[in-house]
Parts: C-alpha cells; structure tokens; sequence
C-alpha cells in the first residue's frame, strides 16, 4: 500500500534527492524547499533509509489537517492511531517546525501534541509513554505552515549522515550526506581519479569509496522502524542481503586525501579503517600548496577552514591567492571544487569560478566554488 513519506536534505540538494528517490523507485516525487515530498510502499521506505547518500531522515506522514489554534493540532494529535504503530513502553521525542505559521509559540505547540500523543496512549493503552529528548525510542514531527498541519513518524532515528563507523571527528565536520551531494554536483564518476588535499576527518574520501564500491550508507547502523510495530523483519533482511551481495570488495581505488596537518590525517586513516576503507585511499601528508596533482586530470574537491576569527581571515587573505597559483601550476586538466562560507574567496583567488552553486553546512550559507583549471589559466572562460 502507497504511504506518504518527506525526506529532508540540506538546502541546496533537493534536486539531487528528488532524482536519487525516483531511481530508488519512488512515485510522486515533489522536491520543495529543504527536502523532498514522495510515495511509496513500506519496503521502499526502508530501502530509502538504508540506500540514500543524500536524505538527512525518512519521515512517514501519519496525520495531515487544517489547524485555527494550538487545541485543533491537539485534536489531529490525539486522533492519530499512534498505539498501532508503537506501544507505551517506548520513549517519545517530539520536533516542531514552522513556515508562516501565525502561532505564537512553537515549544506551546510541542506541549500539545507531547499532551494529546500521552493522553491517546492513557485511553487505549492505559498508561502513557515517557518524554526522552536525547535518545528517544520514537521520534514524532510536525509540520506547520499558516493554516495546515502534517505530523509524521521518523523512520530512521539517528540523522542518515550517520553512518555509524566514524569514529575520530573534527570541531566543524561536514556532513556526510552533504558530501555525497557535493561529489554529484561535481559530476564525479567512479573510475575517476578524486583528490581532497585538505581531507580533515576523511569525509569526503568516505563517500567516494562508499560510493566506488557500491556499499550502501546504512549497512553498518539500526533504525528507528525496527522498533515499530509494523516492522516485517523478513523483508528488511531481504533488503539487507540484497544491498551485500552488491557490494564489492575492497581495492585500490584512485581516491587520494592529504592535510598539512598530521593529526587530521590519522583522523582520515582511523574513519577509514572503522569503515574498512583504509587500503582503498592513499593517504600522505602535505601542504596544498605544494602538491602535485596525483593524476593527469580527475576532480578536486575540498572544504577549507573558513576565517572566523580576524586573525584567520588575515590568514586566509593570504592563502587564497597562493591556493590560486598552486592550482595553476599543478591542477591543470583537474575541475576543481571548494566549498566555503567566504563569498569573497573567487575575488581573493583572484580567478574566475566558472559555476556558483548556494549550500548550505548545516546554518552556515556556503558556496560550491567550481573552477575548470585549464592551460593558459582562467581569464577565458564564461562564468555560467
């Protein structure tokens, strides 16, 4: 039976989702601002949690109404057939967000529904389920534009860029399923040769490999509809095995990360051996600067540190014009591309970015920088 279902993303890659879910196999597919709106069937979902690089959670639409004040979504609330899907005993989370929506106060609403899920439980079940907000069992969200209302069931628990083996993080990681789209944006192909010469914690020499090796993103982590009631443990199994079978062995694959700074590349070797990753990547120290390209041409891709602070900026204003040369000299034959919340960086670097895609890392609105480094350097080429 079709079921409606909304994955969220980060904004920016919606278009990418939409087209991920319709080769996944879903129908309906509707790509909105911050995610995706889509159907399909209960097996389709649980592909979807186990397959997508790009989802950031699947939500499973349970209730959808139109709402004048707090006491209407109390009502939708408390008549949703919640106890069919999970029972008294698990703990319960509850997230509200909101478009134009002319309540006043969000966390009033939160109460109400946190209110009408526990008093629906103390009806037919006879006791209600406990409040949990770090590591609830069921996660319920809901959605508010100015005058409806659409309450879903998480069906994945832990956010999807969890993949469950990083192990060594750094203090402003990047998410993997952002990654993932940026690798797509790039047009990166498996096969082709992949550089991060600024790799931090390996995420996107993470993805890459992943994604060379076909294994699916959720193959080492649990979900939350394990823990529904509806949950067919036979089909998930099939699901799992299928998703296996297709995954190849490990090998050298033409991936390649380097940091200036030690540590971070230790961080990189230690995700990559929790993944089992660690002998498909070459790894080495050294300065972006100074690098040689490691193939004739391929894709470089990367996420510098952003200048925060006066002193960083100082710092950066000096870098970029150096990073520019470096590509130059270096580069040529490579597209490169580098993600940054700096809106000045192509004025510092002092080349032309041939494409500008908006992104956002997490709050931070960023930038996907594109510059096709050719001979004779970028003066002439169209900025599109």
């Amino acid at each position: 039976m079709s079921e409606r279902f909304f994955c969220p993303c980060p904004r920016g890659l919606e278009s990418l989702l939409a087209d991920e879910l319709v080769g996944l196999g879903a129908s309906s597919v509707d790509a909105g601002q911050g995610g995706v709106a889509w159907q399909g069937d209960w097996r389709l979902a649980q592909r979807v949690n186990l397959e997508s690089r790009i989802a950031t959670r699947v939500l499973w639409q349970v209730a959808q109404g139109r709402y004048r004040g707090e006491e209407d979504i109390y009502r939708l609330a408390y008549g949703a057939t919640w106890a069919k899907w999970f029972t008294s005993d698990e703990t319960l989370r509850v997230n509200v967000t909101a478009q134009k929506s002319p309540l006043k106060s969000l966390d009033f609403v939160t109460l109400r529904i946190k209110d009408a899920i526990c008093d629906h439980f103390r009806t037919v079940a006879g006791q209600r389920p406990s409040i949990d907000t770090a590591r609830p069992d069921v996660r319920v969200h809901a959605f508010l534009t100015r005058d409806g209302v659409s309450l879903y069931l998480d069906t994945s628990g832990e956010p999807l860029y969890k993949r469950g083996f990083k192990r060594a993080r750094v203090e402003a990681p990047l998410k993997e399923n952002l990654a993932a789209g940026i690798l797509g944006l790039a047009g990166w192909q498996p096969g082709e040769a992949l550089a991060d010469p600024m790799c931090g914690s390996g995420t996107f020499l993470l993805e890459a490999a992943q994604i060379a090796l076909d294994i699916a993103p959720g193959l080492g982590r649990r979900f939350a509809f394990e823990r529904l009631r509806n949950f067919d443990r036979g089909d998930w199994g099939r699901l799992v095995r299928e998703a296996q079978a297709r995954r190849r062995p490990p090998a050298k694959l033409p991936i390649f990360g380097s940091d200036i700074v030690a540590d971070q590349i230790e961080r990189s070797r230690q995700n990559l051996a929790a993944a089992g990753l660690d002998e498909c990547v070459t790894l080495a120290r050294g300065d972006v600067l100074d690098l040689e390209a490691p193939a004739a041409g391929g894709v470089m891709v990367t996420n510098p540190p952003y200048g925060v602070r006066l002193g960083e900026a100082e710092a950066l204003a000096e870098f970029y014009p150096k990073l520019a040369d470096a590509l130059k000299r270096r580069w040529t034959g490579w597209r490169c591309y580098i993600l940054s919340g700096d809106m000045n960086l192509p004025k510092a670097m002092r080349l032309k970015a041939s494409r500008r895609t908006p992104l956002f890392n997490g709050a931070l609105d960023c930038r996907l920088f594109e510059y096709v480094m050719v001979t004779g350097g970028m003066r002439d080429k169209p900025k599109v």
